[in-house]
Order: C-alpha cells, then structure tokens, then sequence
C-alpha cells in the first residue's frame, strides 16, 4: 500500500467531475476539492438501527483517535467508488466479503483540522446492511471498532458540540477546563455528523 506521502487523490469540479491529480499530503495542505467516500455499515436490532461505526489510529495523518464511520477514504484514478470501498474495507477491517452498496447521493465539505491540514471533499455516501460480520482491524489504520446506536451516537455528537464550544470559550478566557466529563466523551471526525445525518435521512425516505 502507498504511504500517505505517495498516495494522489482525484481533484473534482464542484459536481465532482474529475480535473486531475494530486498528493495527498499536498492536497490536505493546500484544501483543494477532491473525490473520497463514506462507507456507512447497518444493522436492524430489536432495539433499532445500530451502526457500526470506528475509531482511527493514533497515528493517522490527522483526525487520529476519532471515531467516524465504518469507512471513509479516497478512490484511485479511474476507480470505481463502490470497488474503492470494497478495497478499503479490506485494508481497513479485514473484511473481504463481497458487499452490496446502495449510493444515496454525496456531500461538499470543508474543515479546518486540528493538525493544520485542510479537508475539503466531494464525498460519496455508501450505505450497506449487514447484520453478521466478523473483523480483523488493521491497527495502522483502525484502533477500534464497535456497535452504535443511533442513541448513543445522537448523545455522543451533542457532548462532542459542548466540547467543542467549552474549549473555544476557555481559550478565549485562558482558563483550563474544569468539567472531566467533557475529556472522556468520545469526539468525531469533522465529516461524520454529516455523513450521519444524510445516513439517516436516506433510511427514513428508502425505508431501509
């Protein structure tokens, strides 16, 4: 597999037509649009839709440690997005199965990101229901993997809001934080509560 400093991306047009290709680093650096998708496993339980979602290496490029959805990368020149996924499914979880994904559409969005870097992506959203499944986390890419529900993560990105909130006023006071809950709330990769939302917009219209 390339490292992150060999690897290209796929520069889009905002309707996310291919314009050409970059480094990746370069491409993070500088914010420049480009093509990537969003893997979004599920599954029915009696007590509702849970997802399974991932927390990424430490020493991932950026967003290390946070948790995100099942998968999200970056598809090859002229690679298709749903065998793109099913190649990092692979890489990722170790999951090799053959799956059948169901596009429900993409999202534009631009983050600053706490390292420095910038991301700016035309993002694909796959969905895909899979009830059984076994795994083999690859460490240098997944430190963690586990069942959502949509409870617990409806709850998790309200604390992780607060967070977010309490430490852009501290830092503006200079005061430390005082509230030890906020430290231990798991926090999430600036595309996934997006990603979340249109995910369960498409499970209510499609009635999945």
């Amino acid at each position: 597999m390339p490292s992150d400093h060999q690897e290209q991306v796929v520069l889009c047009d905002i309707k996310g037509k291919p314009i050409g290709l970059k480094e990746k680093l370069a491409a993070h650096f500088d914010g420049d649009l480009h093509l990537a998708f969003s893997v979004m496993i599920f599954r029915h339980t009696d007590e509702g839709v849970e997802f399974l979602l991932q927390q990424r290496a430490l020493h991932k490029y950026h967003s290390g440690g946070l948790w995100s959805n099942t998968v999200c990368s970056h598809p090859r020149n002229y690679e298709l997005i749903s065998v793109a996924a099913l190649r990092r499914m692979g890489e990722e979880l170790g999951l090799f199965t053959p799956l059948r994904f169901k596009s429900i559409g993409h999202i534009i969005y631009k983050a600053q990101l706490e390292n420095g870097l910038i991301e700016h992506e035309y993002d694909h959203i796959l969905l895909c229901e899979c009830p059984v499944i076994r795994l083999s986390p690859n460490p240098d890419e997944v430190m963690a993997c586990r069942w959502w529900t949509e409870a617990e993560i409806e709850a998790a990105l309200d604390y992780s809001e607060i967070q977010a909130d309490n430490q852009s006023e501290h830092q503006a006071q200079s005061q430390p934080l005082s509230n030890s809950k906020f430290k231990s709330e798991p926090r999430f990769t600036a595309w996934f509560s997006a990603v979340f939302s249109k995910t369960r917009e498409a499970l209510t219209e499609l009635a999945i």
